[in-house]
């Protein structure tokens, strides 16, 4: 299976900052180590242009970005102090995404090993999201003619406020949120379909509000895509989470969701979204599970043996 990541994804940052930045470069060596992909298949994303951005965001908010002319609010909304390396770290992982959905579309799976930049709006940053990158790469797959309908489907803890406000109206791509009710963002916005949970959802129930949701949602068109937002933060042990979703619940959602998608013959493109366990291993493990589990999809339908089974 093709997987992208780029050591940009990992950003230095000021000490003691909660963001745990370097699960980018651990899950990567997981994926390795593990033998997820074959000898050409950890593929480095392009940056995405500023054509394909502005076809999610407004032109004065990403002069902004590159030029560093943010204002003080603005750079505390995103959370992370801005400098190049944001610049292109965060070209890189909607890159990714980008890439990902294209390789999908070809062989059927395929993953970022980060995005998931759902809090990102037209005009602004928020939530250590800086571009949109399930924005991106529909709007810039439809305009290349690959795609006429997608179908996002975001299970971070957190609701895809940003996603859902510039995917808002757009009748070929369908935005579904699966996250905690209390939880941030404190004003959401209205996804095309909406699951919000109590706070402490366990495995059943979480897995049954999504089983439900997804069924309805597939049902609605025939999907030539899906982005599926597999964040890790509905962990128990999560620090921002508020559920009470296992690691074995968690790996449950990734097999309902990529068997669902693809016994539809529906293209996946992967990607991390959120994570903040206490213990940044778990968060690994979270987000590791996730690609082998689309590793054995994928190779389950080509009859190889590569990868593990769950």
């Amino acid at each position: 299976m093709k997987v992208f990541y780029s050591d940009q994804f990992v950003l230095p940052l000021p000490e003691g900052h909660r963001f745990p930045m370097k699960k980018y470069s651990m899950l990567r060596q997981r994926v390795e180590r593990n033998g997820i992909c074959g000898p050409d298949e950890l593929r480095l994303p392009h940056a995405v242009t500023d054509e394909e951005i502005l076809r999610a965001h407004d032109p004065d908010y990403l002069e902004k970005v590159i030029t560093g002319a943010l204002d003080p609010k603005e750079v505390r909304r995103i959370g992370f102090p801005w400098s190049e390396r944001m610049v292109e770290r965060s070209r890189r992982a909607s890159g990714g995404t980008l890439d990902a959905c294209r390789t999908a579309l070809e062989e059927g799976v395929a993953a970022n090993l980060a995005g998931g930049t759902h809090h990102a709006f037209a005009d602004r940053g928020e939530g250590f999201c800086v571009l949109n990158d399930s924005a991106i790469a529909t709007r810039a797959l439809r305009a290349e003619g690959l795609v006429d309908k997608a179908v996002v489907i975001d299970t971070d803890v957190h609701q895809g406020n940003g996603t859902a406000s510039i995917l808002s109206g757009d009748p070929n791509v369908f935005t579904l949120s699966i996250h905690g009710e209390k939880n941030y963002p404190f004003h959401k916005e209205e996804s095309d379909l909406d699951v919000p949970l109590p706070d402490g959802a366990d495995d059943e129930v979480f897995l049954a509000a999504l089983s439900g949701a997804l069924e309805e949602v597939l049902e609605l068109a025939d999907w030539e895509l899906a982005i599926f937002l597999a964040g890790a933060d509905p962990f128990v042990e999560d620090k921002l989470g508020r559920l009470s979703v296992s690691k074995e619940g968690l790996a449950e959602r990734d097999r309902i969701v990529l068997e669902g998608c693809r016994g539809r013959g529906i293209p996946v493109a992967v990607t991390m979204a959120g994570g903040y366990a206490k213990e940044v291993e778990d968060t690994v493990d979270i987000h590791f599970q996730t690609i082998e589990k689309a590793a054995n999809v994928l190779a389950s339908e080509r009859g190889t043996a590569g990868g593990r089974r769950l």
